[in-house]
């Protein structure tokens, strides 16, 4: 499947029924195309089975509920509707994006609670998120003049469409630069994430990673997690500072989208695509197609 995404062919799964791909259109005065009220996920299937489908429903229903947004489905029924979607498209190993969104009705203002709430779910076939190089070579990332806010200030554990603003700016500005991406900083100062992924780095044979207390802790961090406790590696769940990125061997990126992807550069940081990266990339690869 090529092209924009609104002139393709298949079905998208949308309040219950599936439709022409096509047809799957809101109006132009649905509340969240004006104020941000939409949640989503990504999800990847391999070989029909998509990687911890639950979890993620799951965390659709919770940024939902932080954005006191009401879901009219069950938790069962959004899983069902995943695999009914991916089935009339004839997909195994796929996207999946499920969105639920504030839609148009009797309130236009920032208040919403008169407008009904809709569900849809797309999937459509998605090859390496940073392209084939970076499995091997290692993604370059710039850092972004841009930090991820406080969660006195947003539903920071909300996968919420609206705090992708900045991330969207972040990755403009790097892909200018010829980068694939950006490395924001958190408001104080610490290292966070990159714009769509976790990240890891790798010192003396030991992983450290960002304490997620103000960005998403995503799912595929969680599993990359476990399967570095599973071969004894320490981990240290702690703040970066930036200055400390000179000091790291490694550096990898995980994300439903990004998968395990090494890291060769940010900004003026250079890392190595090691032993260690290389293992668990492979580990993760054959996790989700077990």
């Amino acid at each position: 499947m090529s092209g924009s995404y609104d002139d393709r062919n298949g079905l998208i799964w949308l309040d219950g029924e599936l439709v022409p791909w096509r047809s799957a259109n809101v109006h132009l005065l649905t509340h969240a195309l004006h104020y941000g009220s939409s949640v989503f996920e990504g999800e990847r299937a391999y070989g029909g089975r998509i990687f911890e489908s639950r979890k993620h429903t799951e965390r659709l229903m919770n940024s939902a509920e932080l954005l006191q947004i009401p879901v009219c489905y069950t938790l069962e029924e959004i899983e069902q509707a995943k695999v009914e979607v991916m089935k009339a498209n004839g997909l195994t190993d796929a996207y999946v994006r499920p969105l639920v969104w504030r839609s148009s009705g009797e309130d236009m203002g920032v208040a919403a609670k008169r407008n009904p709430s809709r569900l849809a779910i797309a999937t459509w076939e998605w090859g390496a998120y940073y392209g084939d190089e970076a499995k091997f070579r290692g993604a370059k990332l710039d850092i972004s003049d841009w930090k991820r806010p406080s969660p006195e200030t947003i539903p920071s554990h909300a996968k919420a469409s609206g705090l992708y603003m900045i991330c969207t700016i972040s990755k403009h500005n790097a892909e200018a630069k010829g980068c694939s991406d950006s490395m924001m900083m958190d408001y104080r100062g610490y290292v966070a994430e990159a714009t769509g992924a976790n990240v890891f780095f790798v010192k003396d044979g030991e992983v450290h990673t960002p304490l997620p207390d103000c960005f998403l802790n995503g799912i595929t961090r969680q599993t990359v997690m476990r399967l570095l406790r599973e071969r004894g590696i320490a981990i240290h769940e702690r703040h970066i500072l930036p200055s400390e990125l000179e000091n790291f061997e490694q550096c990898w990126l995980t994300g439903t989208a990004a998968e395990v992807t090494p890291v060769g550069q940010i900004g003026d940081y250079n890392f190595e695509v090691g032993t260690l990266t290389r293992a668990i990339a492979k580990e993760y690869e054959e996790l989700v197609r077990a």
